[in-house]
């Protein structure tokens, strides 16, 4: 068994805001897919696998400092890299 294969797993928690502590750059610039409940979202903000959560963003809503409000929705979490490494 190789390395790659096992480092080639996406974070069990990642976000993509750069001020949260599970902000991971290099996980980003690799794309991570996300399918939630078996459905593809492109709308997520930050996910955590072994709670079983995501964020997903409100295209409509905004908080008072201009960003996007973001929904805590619970499910079966599956990330995985669209890009190889």
């Amino acid at each position: 068994m190789s390395d790659d294969s096992i480092t080639d797993v996406p974070p069990n928690h990642l976000s993509i805001d750069p001020n949260s502590p599970f902000y991971s750059e290099e996980a980003l610039l690799r794309d991570v897919g996300i399918r939630f409940n078996g459905a593809e979202k492109t709308n997520v903000h930050e996910y955590d696998v072994e709670e079983g959560w995501v964020r997903v963003e409100v295209p409509t809503a905004k908080d008072r400092r201009g960003n996007p409000m973001v929904v805590k929705l619970s499910g079966t979490v599956e990330p995985y890299f669209r890009q190889p490494k």
